[in-house]
């Protein structure tokens, strides 16, 4: 079973059950776009691992160490479209981008990404650089720089 597939269900589990208090297999099936019997075998592989609570039909919870996975992957989706934002991608192309990153990249790659993030945020002044690069994005040209 690959970890993708593990995370994509834990993905859907944890907002399903932030919404509702619980993922019904039928909810799950029309998200993913896969047949309930599907979802119910793989909750049950999930169950197994520790990381849900599935019982047939009620539907599945998490545990703690579901929360955490779950906790984690939220975490990396958030940052990586908070990057894509930085960088002019549009939201709609930063949320399918994440979704499919967010399964690949290392937790170490994840944490320099975050801490980059939040300089360019809380920077005392706007980044000279960030601007530079505003406006090479739109232009394919470089500016000038002046400094000394």
């Amino acid at each position: 079973m690959a970890l993708k597939t593990i995370e994509e269900y834990i993905e859907v589990i944890y907002t399903l059950e932030m919404g509702s208090g619980r993922a019904h297999t039928t909810d799950i099936a029309l998200i993913l776009n896969i047949k309930p019997p599907s979802v119910t075998q793989m909750l049950q592989k999930l169950h197994d691992l520790d990381l849900v609570i599935y019982e047939p039909y009620r539907g599945a919870k998490l545990t703690p160490s579901g929360m955490k996975m779950a906790e984690e992957l939220m975490y990396k989706h958030k940052t990586l479209i908070e990057f894509f934002k930085i960088i002019g991608i549009d939201k709609e192309t930063a949320e399918i981008d994440a979704c499919q990153i967010e399964h690949h990249v290392a937790a170490k790659t994840m944490k320099q990404l975050s801490k980059f993030i939040e300089f360019i945020q809380k920077a005392p002044c706007e980044p000279v650089w960030l601007k530079h690069f505003e406006y090479f994005d739109k232009t394919g040209k470089r500016k000038k720089c002046n400094l000394k």
